[in-house]
C-alpha cells in the first residue's frame, strides 16, 4: 500500500484498561475482528473491517494514562518533525520508537496541550480502510489556545487553514463534500443547538454561532472543504478550566442513531441525542470503559 501523504491522519488507537473489554464493545458496535499486533510495548490488537486494518486497541501500562483514541499523523522524517514540534512550542511526550517493521512512531502534544502521535512508515502505511462504515473518516483538535495552536500545526504539518465563514466554507455553500473526503468538520456547525453544549463533550467545541472552526488542507493544496482532512474547532468558556485539549476521531456507520443505540447496550453512552449537520447525522459516544470517539453517518447520495 502506498504510503500517505504527509501529514495525512494514517491510524488511530486506543487506550484502554481492559483490552479483552475493548474487543467486545468494538467487534460489536462496528463488526470488527482483531488479531494479535505489534506495539511499541504491551499488549496490542489490530483491529480489522472486511480483512484490512482500521486501528488498533492497547492495553494501558499506566492507570495515570488517559483512557482514550489517539490520531496518528504520517512523516517521511519523524526526527526533523519531533525536532520541529520542540521548536515551535510543543512537547515530545515519547520519542521516536521502532515497532518492529512495521514503522516508527512518536508521540507529542501542541502548545495547548492536545496529544496526537507520528507514523513514519516501514512495511505498514497505515489504514487499509477509511471514510467507508466500520472506519476513520475525520479527525479535529479542540482548544483553547486557537492562534498557538493553528501557527503550529501550520509551521510544523504545512496545514492550510480556512475558517468557517469565509466564501465558499458557510452553510449556505453547495460545496460541503464529507468529513474525511475533502469536507468542513461535522461539528463547526449546529452542535450547540443539538444540545452537545449541554452534554461536556468536545463535541460542542464550537461556538454558539458555530462559526469558531479552521479547517485543515494538506500542504501543496488549495485550501478549502474539497482538501480538508481535519479541523480545529474551539473549548469555550461554558466548559470546566479543567477540560483539557484533546483530539476527536470519527468512524463512519451506515445508521448513527442504530450506533448509539448498539454502543448503549453494549455498555457505553451517549453524549448527546444524535443530531443531523450538513455531511451527514452525527453523534459522539463513549465506550464501556470511558473513550470518547463520535460515529458519522454519511448522507445518501
Amino acid at each position: 500500500m502506498a504510503a500517505f501523504p504527509r501529514s495525512a491522519p494514517c491510524w488511530v488507537d486506543a487506550q484502554l484498561p481492559d483490552l479483552e473489554a475493548g474487543k467486545r464493545f468494538y467487534g460489536g458496535l462496528f463488526g470488527w475482528t482483531f488479531r494479535a499486533g505489534d506495539a511499541a510495548e504491551g499488549a496490542c490488537a489490530e483491529a480489522l473491517s472486511d480483512g484490512k486494518l482500521v486501528a488498533a486497541l492497547a492495553a494501558k501500562q499506566d492507570g495515570r494514562m488517559p483512557t482514550a483514541w489517539g490520531i496518528y499523523f504520517a512523516t517521511d522524517d519523524i526526527v526533523a518533525t519531533v525536532a520541529l514540534i520542540r521548536q515551535e512550542g510543543g512537547q515530545v511526550i515519547t520519542e521516536p520508537v521502532r515497532v518492529g517493521r512495521a514503522g516508527v512512531l512518536a508521540q507529542a502534544a501542541d502548545p495547548g496541550g492536545a496529544v496526537f502521535g507520528l507514523w513514519q512508515a516501514g512495511d505498514r502505511s497505515g489504514f487499509e480502510k477509511q471514510n467507508e462504515p466500520g472506519s476513520f473518516c475525520w479527525t479535529e483538535v479542540y482548544t483553547r489556545q486557537k492562534d498557538r495552536v493553528d501557527a503550529f500545526y501550520e509551521k510544523v504539518f504545512g496545514f492550510r487553514g480556512t475558517d468557517l465563514g469565509e466564501p465558499g466554507t458557510g452553510e449556505s455553500s453547495t460545496d460541503h463534500g464529507e468529513p474525511g473526503t475533502g469536507a468542513a468538520g461535522p461539528v463547526e456547525s449546529g452542535s450547540a443547538e443539538s444540545g452537545t453544549a449541554e452534554s461536556g463533550s468536545g463535541g460542542a467545541g464550537a461556538s454558539e454561532s458555530g462559526a469558531d472552526f479552521r479547517m485543515w488542507s494538506p500542504e501543496g493544496t488549495e485550501p478549502g472543504p474539497g482538501t480538508a482532512i481535519g479541523g480545529r474547532s474551539v473549548i469555550t468558556d461554558a466548559f470546566p478550566a479543567e477540560m483539557p485539549s484533546y483530539f476527536l476521531s470519527y468512524f463512519a456507520v451506515e445508521d448513527c442513531d442504530a450506533a448509539a443505540e448498539t454502543a448503549v447496550g453494549l455498555g457505553g453512552r451517549v453524549s448527546a441525542p444524535p443530531f443531523d449537520i450538513p455531511y451527514g447525522r452525527m453523534v459522539i459516544l463513549h465506550d464501556d470503559q470511558g473513550a470518547e470517539f463520535a460515529v458519522l453517518q454519511h448522507p445518501v447520495s
